[in-house]
């Protein structure tokens, strides 16, 4: 991957955060940046590992502000509000894996997605996922989690997907509350922004509707696709805290 650097606007966009909002966090060195002469300027690996690990950890009425600005920074490549029917089908999904690893999960859901047909290169990708994992987990209160790629790398895929796997046995992933994961969310986007976008809406819907309990007691991969999709439409229809 190119190293690609990002000026205070650009940042400021992809983020969907005002420029004096960047500036203050830069003068509190709250988000990783250089310092070039006058210029501040920012390293998009190392922003997008940032963002991903705050959009994690976003409360409730931040995260559905976050959820908000994103659908509307994503309009451009997102005609329909829905994201899911296009990105996971019955096919993506295994509601019996057989990991009892943290790195066997990723193996597996990796395999998994070289079922769907969109991945090209599933060894880069197996790479990526550990690399994130060793910065941060990707674990959620709740025991769920989102593994993805440690930073959005177009030519993985073929075009953007979701896989969704459910172990048969609980697995210490490292979520912040200290227990355990079953459900695994593996997320595989072209775009950078689609990419931040997806991690929001996963969440905001683990939040705000029973998705995580409805996988857990739906038998069979249509059910928890059908589980999905209604999932997603309770929490397009229902936000709980916007002003």
């Amino acid at each position: 991957m190119s190293y690609q650097i990002l000026s205070l606007a650009e940042v400021a966009e992809y983020l969907h955060l005002t420029q004096e909002d960047i500036a203050e966090r830069v003068k509190r060195n709250e988000i990783p940046h250089e310092k070039r002469g006058r210029r501040i300027v920012f390293s998009k690996e190392e922003i997008d590992l940032w963002a991903s690990q705050r959009l994690l950890r976003l409360p409730g009425q931040r995260l559905e502000e976050y959820h908000r600005k994103s659908t509307h920074g994503t309009r451009e490549i997102l005609p329909r509000q829905a994201l899911l029917p296009e990105m996971i089908q019955p096919g993506f999904i295994a509601p019996a894996m057989l990991a009892k690893t943290k790195s066997f999960v990723l193996h597996e859901l990796v395999a998994l997605a070289g079922t769907t047909g969109r991945l090209n290169n599933p060894h880069d990708l197996v790479a990526s996922l550990e690399a994130r994992e060793s910065f941060f987990s990707t674990g959620m209160p709740g025991g769920f989690a989102l593994p993805h790629p440690r930073v959005p790398e177009p030519y993985l895929f073929e075009s953007s997907f979701i896989v969704l796997g459910r172990t048969m046995q609980d697995i210490h992933f490292g979520a912040p509350d200290g227990q355990p994961t079953n459900l695994f969310f593996l997320i595989c986007c072209q775009d950078d922004r689609l990419h931040l976008h997806v991690l929001a809406r996963i969440c905001l819907m683990a939040q705000n509707t029973t998705m995580l309990a409805d996988l857990r007691q739906s038998p069979d991969a249509p059910s928890m696709h059908a589980t999905l999709l209604a999932a997603e439409d309770a929490a397009l229809a229902e936000p709980k805290h916007l002003s």
